[in-house]
């Protein structure tokens, strides 16, 4: 069964599916898609090609909106957003744009805190976290179980690698490796998740491989790539330390400084 506030605004066209529950004062455009058992609080705003999965609930925000960018001409882009997903008060997650694939995506089980903004054409993964007042400018990649701390901001491009923790009143210019922390304003990086690893059931060899490898990466002298070298042939056997080389190498803006 759909429940819908007799204040609600539910365009024709829209897709609701069961257990769907709309909130006194939301408005729910004519494309937008639905999934089961998803709660739409008061005062939501949802529009244009949207599609939402199961078992989210969405207070107060605007979804789905014309991108920050001028560029964009009106194309018929979306907005696609995973399973148990929750987003928080005044968040607002803008519509992809033709330069940037059409698509801004949220992955399952994500946490989005209010006033947080996700531009177009971000790509957030699966089990992030971003935190209250983030704003998150376009193309961003925010890879799985990252997690971004309040009031900080992210520059368009920017890849945040999995398990990364970015501290509270950051601004990030540059790439954030996999199971690093940056922190700052600019942001630079002040070593291995630890905590964060153990807290997701990570070895003591894997993480103190990660502490070896972060030390032979950004504490010499020696040219990067041959720093990453020699990192693949002494732990070339450790698959996280793998994609922490390879993040690194294939970074397009740079990396944070150490």
């Amino acid at each position: 069964m759909v429940t819908i506030h007799p204040t609600a605004v539910v365009e024709k066209g829209a897709e609701l599916d069961e257990g769907v529950v709309i909130g006194p004062f939301s408005y729910i455009g004519s494309q937008v898609k639905i999934g089961k058992n998803t709660v739409i609080k008061q005062g939501a705003i949802i529009e244009g090609d949207t599609a939402i999965g199961e078992e989210c609930t969405i207070f107060g925000a605007s979804i789905g909106v014309e991108p920050q960018d001028l560029k964009y001409k009106g194309e018929p882009s979306k907005v696609v957003i995973g399973n148990r997903v929750k987003i928080r008060e005044y968040v607002t997650i803008h519509k992809g744009t033709e330069g940037g694939g059409m698509v801004t995506k949220i992955g399952d089980n994500v946490l989005l805190m209010a006033y947080s903004h996700i531009a177009h054409d971000c790509l957030i993964g699966n089990n992030v976290i971003v935190a209250n007042a983030v704003q998150v400018a376009g193309h961003v990649i925010i890879e799985d179980f990252a997690i971004v701390g309040g009031l900080s901001g992210i520059h368009q491009f920017v890849r945040i690698g999995k398990h990364a923790m970015v501290g509270g009143a950051s601004a990030v210019h540059r790439d954030v490796p996999p199971f690093t922390v940056a922190q700052g304003n600019r942001a630079k990086l002040e070593g291995i998740n630890i905590i964060g690893l153990k807290r997701r059931g990570f070895s003591r060899e894997t993480i103190r491989a990660l502490t070896t490898v972060f030390e032979m990466v950004f504490k010499t002298d020696e040219p990067l790539q041959v720093s990453l070298n020699r990192v693949e042939e002494e732990f070339g056997d450790i698959p996280e330390v793998i994609d922490f080389v390879n993040f690194v190498r294939n970074s397009k803006r740079g990396i944070c400084p150490a």
